[in-house]
């Protein structure tokens, strides 16, 4: 008899302890329930990773995600902002490029305390490299490199002619001289770079940057070709473009119709370019008309600028 009161006994507690495992269980699955899904070996609270962790989790985004990720938490905040993250985003030839600066004294002067400044500075403020001919800056979003090659940096048929072309300093240029159209019949603009200066994967755009005169002529009725491509292949891209003054409803004008920058010049779009990366190719971007015979003047270009294209 006392033997099976004892196995009653241990019985009737392993089912107490049952019910009570069952009552835990059901509580956490009403918790659960409150709370948002419970959390599992994927969802885990990132915040309770390294520092160092983190960083190179958020170094593998984008310098957008990036900034996104400092409202998460002051631990997120501390690793999104430093150096090993923004470091990956500056291009890995920076340094280089830099040293091509007739600034690049004022810039090591700066003294930049992290490389998140750095990298904020070459996106809000171009540099010159190549002897003033061209302008070097970050896509701020993307770390993408962009370039903006001066007047001075083109191939531009009769440009040397004072009959054909003019040369001057402009305030609104970053440049020290502009060219301007006087007359030719003959247009033919051509501007050449390494793709090797391109950031690798990324599609570009090429725009003409210009001001016109009040009188200008032969662009309307016989607009130039521009066509895109690297010198020796196959052309990319090849459209007519028009070279008018663009209107100030930005939001009902068409890709390929000219556009008003910040900086008061007006840009119209040439061409795209996929820089697939790993070549040592020359881009060739050109602009010409030279069928028409009609005369042409009142054209200033301060340049031709290429950078990522959006989405």
């Amino acid at each position: 008899m006392e033997n099976i009161r004892k196995t009653d006994t241990v019985r009737e507690t392993a089912r107490e302890r049952k019910k009570e495992r069952e009552k835990k269980m059901m509580e956490k699955e009403k918790e659960g329930e409150k709370n948002g899904p419970t959390s599992s070996g994927a969802d885990m609270d990132m915040s309770v990773l390294p520092e160092e962790c983190i960083s190179n989790i958020v170094s593998l985004t984008s310098p957008k995600d990036a900034c996104t990720a400092c409202a998460v938490s002051p631990i997120f905040r501390a690793a999104a902002e430093s150096n090993v993250v923004w470091d990956r985003f500056l291009p890995s030839d920076y340094q280089a490029i830099i040293a091509r600066s007739s600034s690049s004294t004022k810039l090591d002067s700066l003294n930049f305390s992290s490389k998140k400044q750095l990298y904020l500075s070459l996106s809000d403020t171009p540099i010159l490299i190549d002897d003033n001919k061209k302008i070097f800056f970050l896509d701020k979003l993307s770390g993408k490199k962009c370039y903006l090659l001066s007047a001075r940096d083109l191939s531009i048929a009769a440009g040397h002619d004072n009959m054909h072309w003019l040369w001057f300093s402009l305030a609104e240029s970053r440049f020290r001289k502009v060219a301007e159209l006087h007359h030719v019949r003959l247009f033919d603009i051509c501007g050449k770079m390494n793709t090797s200066m391109l950031s690798p994967k990324t599609n570009y755009v090429a725009y003409l940057v210009y001001k016109l005169r009040r009188q200008t002529h032969g662009f309307h009725r016989f607009p130039p070709m521009a066509s895109v491509g690297t010198t020796g292949g196959v052309e990319d891209c090849k459209q007519t473009v028009c070279l008018g003054r663009p209107k100030r409803e930005p939001r009902k004008q068409h890709p390929s119709l000219p556009k008003w920058r910040k900086d008061g010049w007006f840009e119209s779009k040439l061409g795209e370019y996929f820089n697939e990366g790993g070549e040592n190719d020359e881009l060739q971007i050109r602009l010409m008309e030279v069928e028409a015979g009609t005369v042409k003047s009142g054209l200033i270009v301060e340049g031709i600028e290429i950078r990522p294209a959006k989405g």
